[in-house]
C-alpha cells in the first residue's frame, strides 16, 4: 500500500501492462483487479500479442494498456505498481527480462516531471509500438504534453519509420 494517501482530486493516469509468463491473460487480469485498491480502471485495450523487445530469446507479451482514475500522487501509483508486480511474482533481475507482469506509467494527466525513480510522460513511449498501438485503441486523441502530438500520429510516425512494427496478432491469448 502507499504510503501516504491524502484527499487529492482524480486524475487520469494511462498504464501499460504487460505478460509473458505464466497465464499472460490471467496476469493482466489480475494486475486490473488489483488496480482497483488504488484506482478506477474504466477502459481497457484489446489484447496485443507481441514479440519481446530487447531480450529475444524469452515468451512472447501479452500488452495492453488501460485508463484510470486515481487520488495517488504519481510516486505513490508508482510505489503500488511495484508492490503490485512484486505480489504477482515479477523479481529483479537484468533489464527486458521475463516477467509475469510489468507495469509503467505512461501518462499521468499532463504531468511532465522526471526524478532518478520516475519519469512521465514514459521515456520510451513513442519507440514501443507494443505500447501506442493499445493505447491509440482506447485514446488516439491524447496529447503529449511534450511533443505535443496525439497518440494516433506518433503511432503513424514510427510505423513509417519501422514498417510493420504494430502490424502483430491482437486478442491472442494462451
Amino acid at each position: 500500500m502507499p504510503k501516504s494517501r491524502t484527499t487529492r482530486k482524480k486524475v487520469t493516469a494511462y498504464l501499460g501492462l504487460g505478460s509473458n509468463l505464466g497465464d499472460r491473460r490471467q496476469n493482466l487480469r489480475r494486475a486490473c483487479e488489483m488496480l482497483t485498491d488504488v484506482a478506477t480502471v474504466n477502459r481497457l485495450s484489446p489484447l496485443y500479442d507481441t514479440a519481446p523487445v530487447g531480450n529475444t530469446d524469452q515468451p512472447r507479451f501479452l500488452n495492453a494498456v488501460c485508463r484510470v482514475a486515481t487520488d495517488l500522487s504519481p510516486e505513490d501509483l508508482l510505489r503500488f505498481i511495484k508492490d503490485m508486480e512484486q505480489k504477482m511474482g515479477r523479481r529483479p533481475g537484468p533489464p527486458n527480462s521475463p516477467r509475469p507482469i510489468d507495469i509503467d506509467i505512461l501518462f499521468y494527466n499532463d504531468v511532465v516531471m522526471h526524478t532518478p525513480d520516475l519519469t512521465i510522460p514514459h521515456p520510451r513511449l513513442a519507440e514501443r509500438a507494443f505500447v501506442l498501438a493499445p493505447l491509440a485503441d482506447i485514446a488516439p486523441d491524447l496529447v503529449h504534453p511534450v511533443t505535443g502530438k496525439t497518440v494516433a500520429r506518433i503511432l503513424v510516425e514510427l510505423e513509417r519509420r519501422d514498417g510493420d512494427a504494430v502490424k502483430t496478432p491482437r486478442g491472442a491469448g494462451d
